[in-house]
């Protein structure tokens, strides 16, 4: 494949990626649930929390930068019935499987960096650097 015809190809995968990760945060006016294809209502989010999409088989970022004391909230944006976990690799957290629309949150107490992975698809990987 020519040079062109790669680049080609990479461009069409990154607007893909970026549709889906745009999709998982449409129509967010008011107070009620957010429309689209995550499902999220507003009262369960954690206030000041930072949202990873998971999408796609993979979370959007892979890494997040935050600061001791904040929360990450996980967000299964899959548009099928796919369910996926958010499990730290030194154990510190693990979600239970999460279906379309559902989320889990953990709060960072302190800094350092933290590797997390989904058990079903040990491919997706993730990251939570804390400062």
């Amino acid at each position: 494949m020519s040079l062109v015809g790669r680049a080609l190809v990479w461009g069409a995968a990154g607007a893909i990626a970026l549709a889906a990760a745009a999709a998982c945060f449409s129509d967010r006016s008011g107070t009620g649930p957010v429309t689209g294809t995550c499902q999220l209502p507003v009262e369960d989010s954690v206030p000041g929390s930072v949202v990873v999409p998971i999408s796609n088989f993979a979370f959007l970022p892979a890494e997040v930068r935050i600061r001791a004391g904040q929360t990450v909230t996980w967000l299964n944006c899959e548009a099928d019935a796919t369910a996926h976990t958010t499990h730290s690799n030194d154990e510190l957290w693990s979600s239970p499987l999460l279906s379309s629309g559902t989320a889990f949150s953990h709060t960072f107490d302190q800094p350092g960096t933290f590797d997390y992975h989904c058990d079903p698809h040990p491919f997706m990987t993730g990251r939570v650097v804390v400062e």
